[in-house]
């Protein structure tokens, strides 16, 4: 019976032998740590998905809202004298659970819109004194500079999924949703509303773009109207990490042809998103 109960505990014992043998060395840095993930995976003590979402979330500390943010020009608004009629047709082209609602202008938010709470309203016989301000949730507002992981966490305390942006001006520079920080995390979460080229490239301004590692060449092409090689990559990530030599780390920047590449996501493996900006002759 002694040496069973032995020999149950041996597996797990090993396991955990496993890791103590890696950490034998303590990391003196972040180097070090995905050192020491990296080791953990080939020796199959946790699986690539496992390191993946680790080193993930290591990421998002070093990143801002105004990396992953929609900006102004894209946000999805209600205005607020908007009727219940010309409301839903909105809702139903956009296909979003939350929408801003604004005053005046972009910059006067008065609210969320949270598209379930117009249920109510759509089963009502009567909605002459329909009022949208009496549906708003509160606002949630960070400036452009937020970390992720604080803004996670912030998120996740206060309940809220979605947060306006703003820039050093309080002016609206964008939103950001709770999925956009977990997908720096966990990678793409595709629901059937997605829109494939919203996916992979997103514009901020004129001259900058937020452009997903993943992004197709030829679809970068045809966006872009350029002409880039996609025999030897079938990606822009492929293309960007044989531009730079090397894996590049956050922040590195490679220029290929009229377009400069930074690094805003990677780890030791692959570049998770970048930002573009055009080069003018």
């Amino acid at each position: 019976m002694g040496d069973d109960r032995s020999g149950g505990g041996g597996g797990k014992k090993s396991w955990i032998t496993k890791i103590a043998l890696l950490f034998s060395t303590e990391p003196r840095n972040r180097r070090d740590l995905e050192d020491v993930l990296a080791e953990a995976a080939e020796k199959e003590v946790i699986d690539e998905d496992a390191r993946s979402i680790m080193e993930g979330a290591m990421q998002v500390s070093d990143m801002q809202a105004r990396d992953i943010m929609i900006p102004r020009g894209q946000m999805v608004v209600i205005k607020a004298e908007t009727t219940l009629e010309e409301i839903l047709p909105q809702i139903i082209r956009a296909a979003h659970s939350r929408y801003p609602v604004i005053g005046d202008s972009s910059d006067d938010i008065l609210g969320i819109l949270l598209a379930k709470d117009l249920l109510p309203q759509i089963l009502s016989e009567n909605n002459i004194d329909f009022k949208i301000q009496d549906l708003l949730r509160p606002t949630m507002v960070v400036p452009e500079s937020k970390r992720l992981n604080v803004l996670l966490r912030e998120f996740r305390e206060n309940r809220n999924h979605m947060a306006i942006v703003i820039d050093e001006y309080g002016g609206v520079a964008g939103l950001v949703t709770i999925e956009d920080v977990l997908e720096e995390i966990v990678g793409e979460i595709e629901d059937e509303t997605d829109i494939e080229a919203d996916r992979f490239i997103r514009k901020i301004s004129s001259d900058d773009f937020f452009i997903k590692a993943l992004t197709p060449i030829n679809e970068f092409n045809e966006y872009f109207n350029c002409n880039f090689n996609h025999e030897d990559f079938d990606t822009i990530g492929g293309l960007v990490i044989q531009a730079f030599g090397h894996m590049p780390a956050r922040n590195e920047i490679a220029t290929i042809d009229n377009f400069e590449f930074k690094v805003i996501n990677s780890d030791q493996r692959k570049i998770h998103s970048l930002r573009m900006h055009p080069l003018h002759d």
